[in-house]
């Protein structure tokens, strides 16, 4: 018997020790690159366990492999053909310029950006369609399987799809990807990226930047949902994409209060569905309650697909109050909606948070903050980010990220000026790219506003974009023009000014926020991204100054709540790069303002509507 556990445990002694040198081995071909200050996630992590949580929360399957690791890559003369030999190892999905990439180096427009991986298909999938899943790709990816090319995809910030099954080999799988990025030298959106990162403008992010995975499915299958829920009717109406269906084949719904089954439909695949809610409890930042759903797709009597979701049952609408001002409401109340401008940027992964953790992190934060949304600014997230919003309580102005040229900047009246004139390729990219991105996130609780245009920053046809927006989204609310180059449509008019809050122009017809205040500076030695070359738009010594000049802002903010503004977003979350006008350091290691004190008085000026 004791030969017997001595035996035993050196079999267990050596599995760890297989384990452990697997373990160093990956490692020791990855390091994070540069001496730039790095999060606390970021000095934790494995390479072999990069980003594990399933990517797409609003629409699950069960089985799914994630992708995300050490490739290979290169980075080649745009035009080049398919390497023979590559130049190292690059993290999948951080990009090539960010630190935890392992790479750091500009790729630029005249370059084009290679990855080579290899994949074995789990052995429990066979008689499956294989699904090549890429959660975001800057800015334009071709995509090869065994030495065939599958497809192209354009679009920085929303996820695509490929049916690799015609391409898949007996032996393991080699997917090949190439990307090119024109950062600011084309007229794609691109948020804050620009060639030479100064001031308010970032370091560029080319490639992948957001997990790659693969699903199985079968021939007939569920490819997305769409919910929009009716709180004055009691329902929720669920639209149902389904691939290889057709007439006769069943989508039904199931919905639950947690473990208790609520209700039930079902319906022609063609056809939305409406669940009816009765006594639905309610969605918002102060009770953030979601109803999970199964989605199963039927034929012939038989179930060839099952999806698990939620939805949240909440409505945003305006209406104008005792005064005659026009307030946001969150279901059928006046509610102020208050919270930080979010770049949602990260020093060691540029615009990808280094653990889903870390993801988490600055939402829950701004919460601790006294906040009850977040303005996130000029880029999109991963579906996770979203989730989170949704489970913890947040509301969510989501912008469209800019790109091309700004036209002229009014902003203190009604624009009189010229907007920009985009080529027809300019226009084509950013309607294509626009609708994308709300189709991506069109189910999301969190999301209330959806902002066209920051600034004047590639604004065009304000009109058109606006009512376009409007139509195929009626259940949000639009903020056509932040911050500037106003017009006389949309439901906001919407005020940045710098650094205190003012009130310089008003709209009867219309919501009034104030869409960026404050910036308010503290840089903190050990804690920046460019320790000699580091801003804000008015900058203090010390973390008592800066919570001193928060609060102050604050009630004359608290004085406009009463005059006419029913949002405000203050500038910002994090100090990004050379900004340091944070609530938090980049590296989200400390706190440079009193959060109890903050708290205090941001639930002050929400509770100015109550």
């Amino acid at each position: 018997m004791r030969h017997s556990i001595l035996a035993f445990q050196n079999v267990k002694k050596l599995i760890l020790a297989i384990f452990t040198l697997a373990f160093l081995t990956t490692n020791a071909q990855w390091k994070p690159a540069g001496d730039k200050i790095k999060t606390k996630w970021a000095e934790s992590l494995d390479a072999e366990n990069v980003l594990p949580e399933y990517p797409r929360p609003i629409m699950e399957r069960s089985e799914w492999k994630n992708l995300n690791g050490l490739w290979d890559y290169s980075i080649l003369k745009k035009g080049a053909p398919l390497p023979e030999s590559f130049d190292g190892k690059i993290l999948v999905p951080f990009a090539a310029e960010s630190s935890l990439s392992g790479v750091m180096k500009e790729v630029g427009s005249s370059n084009e950006l290679w990855y080579r991986t290899k994949f074995n298909i789990p052995e429990g999938w066979s008689g499956q369609n294989i699904l090549l899943h890429f959660g975001a790709v800057d800015w334009k990816a071709d995509i090869w399987i065994n030495d065939v090319k599958v497809g192209s995809h354009t679009g920085g910030y929303t996820p695509f799809s490929f049916d690799i099954t015609p391409f898949i080999q007996s032996s393991e799988q080699v997917l090949t990807v190439k990307v090119w990025d024109p950062t600011d030298e084309g007229p794609q959106p691109r948020g804050k990226q620009v060639k030479k990162p100064e001031g308010i403008w970032y370091t560029p992010v080319t490639g992948i930047w957001q997990t790659v995975w693969i699903e199985p499915v079968n021939t007939k299958s569920i490819v997305s949902l769409k919910t929009v829920p009716d709180i004055d009717n009691n329902t929720v109406s669920i639209k149902v994409e389904t691939e290889g269906t057709s007439y006769g084949d069943i989508v039904e719904i199931l919905a639950f209060d947690g473990e208790t089954e609520i209700t039930t439909a079902k319906a022609n695949v063609d056809q939305e569905t409406v669940l009816s809610i009765p006594n639905a409890k309610l969605w918002s930042p102060e009770s953030p309650f979601l109803y999970d759903i199964q989605v199963r797709l039927h034929s012939q009597n038989n179930q060839v697909d099952e999806v698990k979701s939620y939805f949240g049952m909440r409505k945003i609408s305006m209406k104008k109050d005792d005064y005659g001002i026009v307030r946001m409401q969150l279901n059928n109340k006046d509610y102020f909606q208050f919270g930080p401008l979010d770049q949602g940027w990260w020093p060691d992964g540029l615009y990808t948070a280094p653990t889903d953790e870390a993801l988490k992190y600055d939402i829950v934060k701004t919460k601790e903050l006294g906040f009850n949304m977040i303005r996130k600014h000029v880029k999109v997230e991963p579906a996770r980010w979203y989730a989170h919003c949704d489970r913890l309580g947040i509301l969510v102005w989501q912008d469209m990220p800019s790109g091309d040229k700004s036209p002229q900047w009014q902003n203190h009246n009604y624009f009189t000026g010229t907007e920009l004139k985009r080529s027809a390729e300019s226009e084509e990219i950013y309607r294509k790219e626009w609708k994308g991105i709300m189709d991506y996130l069109y189910s999301q609780p969190s999301i209330v506003v959806w902002v066209p245009f920051n600034e004047a920053w590639g604004q065009f046809k304000t009109e058109e974009i606006t009512e376009w927006t409007k139509a195929y989204d009626q259940s949000r609310l639009v903020n056509s023009a932040s911050g500037g180059n106003f017009y006389r449509t949309g439901d906001i008019v919407d005020l940045h000014n710098y650094p205190g809050p003012a009130m310089y122009l008003y709209d009867a017809q219309r919501v009034n926020v104030l869409g960026e205040y404050g910036g308010i500076g503290l840089p903190l030695k050990g804690h920046l991204w460019k320790p000699d070359n580091n801003w804000g738009y008015i900058k203090f010594k010390n973390s008592k100054e800066t919570t001193d000049e928060y609060i102050k802002y604050a009630k004359e903010l608290k004085n406009l709540v009463k005059a006419g503004f029913s949002g405000a977003v203050y500038t910002q979350t994090t100090d990004v790069e050379g900004e340091v006008n944070g609530f938090m350091t980049y590296d989200r290691k400390v706190d440079k303002m009193n959060i109890k004190e903050v708290k205090k008085i941001n639930q002050e000026i929400i509770d100015t509507l109550n």
